[in-house]
């Protein structure tokens, strides 16, 4: 027999578990009490604070600039419409002038950018002064 060949009688000793509850390491090396030394503990990300503050900031629904009011201007008007036709929602949806916001229906303001040669009857569409001026422009 030569001393490789050589083996202990006795078992190995098992491997000390620490932090299971009774007298062997409580505390398993993470210190006393405190949320970093609970098991399975949560703690908040750096970023939760800004996530959870988010929905309470101005204009995070509430769009100050957001509103249900389309511009149409008179230019355009002149190239999708004939002379004497009815402007109204419809017609201005039809048209894929305006297209629906959420579902719902746009009001329209219409404006003088550019003028018109052609007339118009405009219903329940709004415009703007500069239009109403206008001799060719009838509101109804």
């Amino acid at each position: 027999m030569q001393i490789h060949q050589l083996q202990p009688n006795n078992k190995k000793k098992d491997k000390k578990r620490i932090g299971r509850g009774g007298k062997k390491g409580t505390y398993s090396g993470k210190g006393v009490k405190g949320q970093k030394s609970r098991a399975g503990r949560k703690l908040q990300p750096p970023m939760r604070e800004l996530i959870k503050r988010y929905p309470k900031l101005t204009g995070y629904r509430n769009n100050p600039n957001f509103s249900f009011e389309k511009i149409v201007n008179l230019v355009d008007l002149e190239k999708h419409f004939k002379e004497g036709e009815t402007i109204n929602i419809a017609a201005l949806l039809e048209k894929k002038m305006v297209k629906k916001i959420k579902g719902r229906v746009p009001q329209v303001k219409v404006l003088s950018k550019g003028g018109s040669a052609k007339k118009f009857v405009f219903e329940g569409v709004k415009t703007s002064q500069a239009v109403k001026d206008k001799a060719q422009v009838k509101v109804v």
